[in-house]
């Protein structure tokens, strides 16, 4: 048997002459459906082109457009397209606007805050039971 006799065996519809078992309970609903003499459709039954699209190379023209934009905000944000002048003059403006700096913390004085807390910290009553 030649390859072609073999594989042309799976192209034939394996359900061409299926039968609905008439116990099945969808018997009645495959027969009220199935009409064997209904016409095949065509490519005259697709719908028209739709009016109202724009051509094709339109779509081609707005991607571009969003590829362009992109390049230039990727260009635009890029590594060298900036650079940090005056460091000390910005630091020197953000201490001013801080104000005076804080005093330093005594090593005692954290102490002493927890040593405190842990004073007011009392537990809560017990509860009443009756």
């Amino acid at each position: 048997m030649s390859l072609f006799g073999v594989l042309s065996g799976c192209v034939t519809a394996p359900f061409h002459d299926a039968k609905v078992d008439p116990r099945s309970p969808i018997a009645a609903e495959v027969a009220k459906t199935v009409n064997p003499d209904a016409p095949y459709p065509t490519f005259a039954t697709f719908p028209a082109k739709p009016k109202d699209l724009r051509p094709a190379r339109q779509y081609g023209r707005a991607a571009a457009a969003v590829e362009s934009e992109a390049a230039k905000i990727i260009k635009a944000t890029s590594e060298e397209s900036w650079t940090l002048t005056d460091a000390e003059g910005f630091a020197a403006q953000a201490r001013a606007e801080a104000g005076p700096a804080a005093p330093a913390a005594i090593p005692g004085d954290a102490e002493a805050f927890a040593k405190q807390q842990k004073a007011r910290a009392n537990p809560p009553s017990p509860v009443k039971r009756d």
